[in-house]
C-alpha cells in the first residue's frame, strides 16, 4: 500500500514539474477568448444579473437542504414513531413558515 502511495506521489511530482518546465506552445489569443455557442459573446460576461434571481436561488438552496434533512426521517420511523413524527412535523412547519414569510415579504415575486 505504501509503495503505491509513493509511486503516485512521484508521478504527480514529475507531472507537476514537467508542466512548469515545458514551454507553452501555440498560445493563440483565440484560445483565451470566451466561447458562446460558436459565436462571439454579445454582452460582456461581467454584467450584473438580477438580485431577485440570486435571492430565489438562495431560497431554493435553503429549502432544498431542509427537504434533504427529511429523507433520513423515513428510516427512523421503524425505531421510534413518535420522535420521528415530531421531527417531521417540526421540519415541515419550518418549511411552511419560511415559505409564508418569503411570500408575505415579496421574495417570490419577479415583478417589482
Amino acid at each position: 500500500m505504501l509503495s503505491i502511495l509513493v509511486l503516485v506521489f512521484i508521478i504527480c511530482c514529475f507531472l507537476f514539474f514537467l508542466g512548469h518546465f515545458l514551454p507553452v506552445r501555440n498560445a493563440y489569443s483565440e484560445k483565451e477568448r470566451p466561447y458562446e455557442c460558436g459565436f462571439d459573446p454579445i454582452n460582456s460576461p461581467r454584467t450584473p444579473f438580477s438580485f431577485r434571481f440570486f435571492l430565489v436561488a438562495i431560497l431554493f438552496l435553503i429549502f432544498d437542504l431542509e427537504i434533504v434533512l427529511l429523507i433520513p426521517l423515513v428510516s427512523s420511523f421503524t425505531y421510534n414513531v413518535m420522535v420521528a413524527f415530531f421531527w417531521g412535523v417540526f421540519f415541515l412547519s419550518l418549511l411552511v413558515l419560511g415559505l409564508v414569510y418569503e411570500w408575505v415579504n415579496g421574495g417570490l415575486d419577479w415583478a417589482d
